[in-house]
C-alpha cells in the first residue's frame, strides 16, 4: 500500500468489523418510521412531540424507534428542561440518508440518474 493510501483510512478496502459496523447502520434504516425519523433529524434537533407530529406514527411507536437508533448510536439526546431532545450529530450519516431518500425520489419520479 502506498503511503498516501495508509493516510486517507476512509478510502482503504474494508474489513470485516467496518462491514460489520455499516451492516448494522443499514439494518437500523431498514424500517421506514426509523429512516423518516433520520430524515427528520437530518434538518435539525427535534423533540418526541415534534418527530411524532412530523412523521404520523403514534408516540409510543416513535420512542421505541428512537430508542432503537439511540442504543445503535445513530441519534443522540439532551435533555431541555422536562423534555429531551435528538439530534443527529454525524455527517456521514446525514449524507447517507440525504443521498438514499434522493436516490429513492429518482426511482419513484422516474428522473434521469446522475453522479
Amino acid at each position: 500500500m502506498e503511503p498516501a493510501a495508509a493516510a486517507r483510512p476512509h478510502e482503504r478496502t474494508p474489513g470485516a468489523r467496518e462491514l460489520a459496523a455499516a451492516a448494522e447502520v443499514f439494518g437500523l434504516l431498514a424500517d421506514p418510521t426509523r429512516l423518516h425519523l433520520v430524515w427528520l433529524l437530518t434538518r435539525g434537533e427535534a423533540d418526541v412531540g415534534a418527530l411524532t407530529e412530523a412523521c404520523g406514527a403514534a408516540r409510543p411507536a416513535v420512542s421505541q424507534h428512537l430508542a432503537k437508533l439511540r442504543l445503535g448510536g445513530l441519534v443522540t439526546t439532551r435533555k431541555e428542561g422536562r423534555r429531551v431532545v435528538y439530534a443527529m450529530p454525524d455527517g456521514h450519516l446525514k449524507r447517507l440518508v440525504v443521498e438514499a431518500i434522493s436516490r429513492a425520489d429518482h426511482q419513484v419520479t422516474g428522473e434521469p440518474w446522475h453522479d
